[in-house]
């Protein structure tokens, strides 16, 4: 059943006007990141604002349509097209996007120490690129792109498909080492702040007394250079990963997957600006000497 006739899932001269705009539009909005400063580790610290959504639900909200508007389209396109069993490379490709956005959708979220507020705005936008994302990749892998052995031979040999799967799982991996180091200066942090609580008791009842103030100056918000794993090269080598994913996810698609290509150049037009102005705020916080020689995101590059 049709959530919205013709458009979810898509006709094919609607999937091709989706593709477009997310092909030509989208890039447009992901490259304003250069005009807006990054604000430390961990992400974009939103001023105060009756807008701001609690962390952890946004991030959740925001993020799990994708996987679910993509398996959506997966059971339901190919009926209508009288499609009754896709080629297991069409199942093994949605299973690839399933299991990165279980982990980035759901498990993230729930892992991480903290999450800061996210506006509804930029919750509002990173919903319309998780639909658009979904309903493009989803329907080429339902009906629009190849969906018989033949069809499969032609757009990636069995060794360029299996290349991409093990490109994917490199990048998966990478992508999860690289966050749970910055989950651990977190956890450290805290750990840290805890043991100061615990030393300097109870706060004082006299406003005169500034021994707890001290004790609460003290335990501000944390801040340091991780260098595990390619963060000895790069500050952010969790983006470099997430794209090292996409661009496996690709190889085994095949060098024609028009989505797969939107995809990938969406997120580096949206994480590239995000990535050099964070190296930015690092030389700020920290001092060029400190930083080094590391680049923002691709090592030896950029």
């Amino acid at each position: 059943m049709a959530i919205i006739q013709g458009w979810l899932p898509p006709t094919r001269a609607h999937y091709e006007l989706i593709l477009k705009l997310w092909q030509f539009s989208y890039p447009v909005f992901g490259s304003c990141g250069w005009l807006f400063a990054w604000k430390g580790m961990g992400g974009k610290l939103p001023a105060p604002s009756r807008f701001n959504m609690p962390g952890r639900v946004a991030w959740l909200t925001m993020e799990v349509p994708g996987f679910l508007t993509l398996l959506y389209i997966m059971r339901t396109l190919p009926q209508q097209h009288g499609i009754h069993d896709l080629p297991w490379q069409n199942r093994v490709l949605g299973g690839l996007f399933v299991i990165h956005y279980a982990y980035r959708a759901v498990l993230f979220p729930l892992l991480q120490p903290s999450v800061a507020p996210i506006h509804v705005f930029t919750w509002s936008l990173a919903i319309g690129f998780q639909l658009f994302n979904a309903t493009c990749l989803g329907s080429w892998l339902a009906a629009y792109g190849p969906v018989t052995p033949e069809a499969w031979a032609a757009q990636a040999p069995l060794p360029q498909f299996a290349l991409g799967i093990a490109v994917f799982y490199v990048g998966l991996a990478g992508n999860f080492f690289h966050d749970e180091e910055l989950r651990e200066i977190r956890r450290r942090e805290q750990r840290r702040q805890e043991r100061i609580r615990k030393s300097a008791g109870p706060p004082p009842s006299s406003s005169n007394d500034t021994n707890g103030t001290a004790a609460r100056k003290v335990v501000e918000k944390h801040y340091e250079i991780p260098q595990a794993g390619l963060f000895r090269y790069v500050l952010f080598p969790h983006y470099f990963c997430e794209w090292i994913e996409w661009t496996g996810f690709l190889i085994a698609a095949g060098w024609s997957c028009a989505p797969a290509w939107a995809f990938l150049v969406n997120e580096i037009s949206a994480m590239l600006p995000q990535a050099v102005n964070g190296r930015e705020w690092y030389v700020d916080k920290f001092g060029e000497d400190k930083v080094g020689k590391k680049r923002a995101v691709i090592p030896w590059v950029w």
